[in-house]
């Protein structure tokens, strides 16, 4: 019951909240954060009545929520794989989406570890090779969210999804390349070729082969249904199997195997979207069905930033570096990557700025460091988790509204005349007992 009340409040919560956002003319996601916040384990939490708030140890058991509607966005993202759109943009977005990743993460290690030498106690080498790694992710949720409630259309929406996407491919293998090289400079080990090379493109050729098998068995299975409410039901549940089967973890002659559920569930609605004939009308169907859980993981989301990074000085002003180092990174590397391959004007200008936003990805590269060397040396963990923490509170609060504002600039967010649902039955109900009414 206790945990049936807390989603209760958090959605009503992260609705309300929206609307106020509306009339401050910001995006929703910014608003269905400020909500977690407000009912997390910093203020409604606080008070320790089960039901009312989230607390911290009431969090850990709705990592299912999180799981399940990050499947929902990478399947969504998919949908923007259609081999229609590759031909146009297909190289320009490869080429984009591993260049300014790269830069990002260049950057951020050049920053990082010129501020390890200058103070080398308050931050040490192997958690600022780490932190250039988790510079490079980029949080295609909150990108996908603004995209969606603006109904934004254009060259920058149309490279920028394709582009979030490839950011998870890149991200993974930077950090394992770089989470490789940082514990053996901590652990006074070899460098392990396997776990620095090996297993990150293992982990994304798996996720890739598991989405594409799975896609096709999905679309094999929806011909068998004429239903709509039939065909939304299996979508939901081939992308709960996809989910499910990446969290599988195990090892084969010392190779440790593992799946990314964003590419596995990106790669089943790539293959969906390009090989079954109604894809379009059931993803439109889907996107409104998924909505309440959206909502409930960014309020989730909201209510698992920790504030209390804000009370260390250290963390704050590496954090801030961080923060300039890896905004200088993507939109730099976008800019100069865009104009390389002769993308539109509105892209080269625009598209960096779009790529901000940092959540998901980021903090589970750093929940993984901060279990990693929790027996090697835990201050190396503790540091990279705080980091994170603190750039993707600021970037989840800020970067969607960047995202918004660089999206209108681009003239790709058009106001339009707002026209409620009772609005257009009115409009419909006149229309259908006066034809010639305009």
């Amino acid at each position: 019951m206790e945990i049936l009340l807390s989603l209760s409040i958090a959605l009503f919560a992260g609705l309300m909240l929206s609307r106020l956002a509306k009339l401050c003319k910001l995006p929703a996601v910014t608003a269905y954060l400020v909500a977690g916040i407000l009912v997390g384990p910093f203020l409604l939490g606080r008070l320790g009545v089960d039901g009312i708030g989230f607390q911290a140890e009431s969090l850990k058991g709705l990592s299912l929520i999180s799981n399940v509607a990050l499947g929902f966005i990478a399947f969504s993202i998919g949908n923007e794989f259609r081999l229609t759109q590759l031909k146009k943009i297909g190289k320009q977005a490869t080429v984009v989406g591993i260049f300014q990743a790269v830069v990002a993460t260049i950057l951020v290690d050049a920053a990082l570890i010129g501020l390890h030498f200058a103070f080398p106690e308050a931050l040490p080498l192997p958690a600022a090779i780490i932190l250039g790694a988790v510079a490079s992710a980029t949080a295609p949720a909150a990108t996908l969210m603004v995209v969606k409630q603006y109904k934004a259309k254009g060259p920058v929406t149309d490279i920028l999804l394709p582009v979030v996407a490839l950011d998870d491919a890149v991200g993974l293998v930077l950090f394992s390349v770089s989470f490789g090289i940082a514990k053996a400079l901590a652990s006074g080990v070899a460098i392990s070729v396997i776990s620095v090379v090996v297993e990150p493109l293992l982990e994304v050729i798996l996720s890739l082969a598991l989405g594409t098998v799975v896609g096709v068995i999905f679309n094999f299975c929806e011909r068998f249904f004429h239903s709509r409410s039939k065909r939304l039901a299996m979508s939901v549940t081939f992308v709960f199997f996809t989910v499910a089967i990446s969290m599988l973890k195990f090892e084969i002659f010392g190779v440790h195997i593992a799946f990314s559920s964003l590419l596995s569930c990106m790669m089943l609605g790539t293959v969906f979207c390009n090989i079954c004939d109604f894809s379009e009308e059931l993803m439109d169907r889907m996107d409104r069905w998924v909505a309440p859980i959206l909502i409930l993981f960014f309020v989730i989301s909201g209510a698992e930033l920790d504030l209390s990074v804000f009370t260390s000085l250290t963390v704050v002003i590496i954090g801030v570096v961080y923060i300039l180092a890896r905004s200088a990174g993507k939109i730099s590397g976008a800019f100069i990557s865009s104009k390389a391959t002769h993308c539109g004007p509105t892209i080269v200008k625009y598209l960096g700025i779009t790529l901000l936003p940092q959540a998901g990805v980021a903090l589970g590269m750093a929940i993984k460091a901060k279990e990693e060397f929790a027996l090697v040396d835990p201050a190396i963990g503790n540091m990279v988790s705080n980091i994170t923490l603190f750039a993707v509170l600021v970037y989840e609060l800020v970067g969607p509204l960047l995202t918004k504002i660089a999206l209108t600039r681009a003239g790709e967010i058009v106001p339009h005349e707002k026209t409620s649902a009772r609005q257009m039955h009115v409009r419909e109900h006149r229309h259908d007992h006066h034809p010639d009414t305009k």
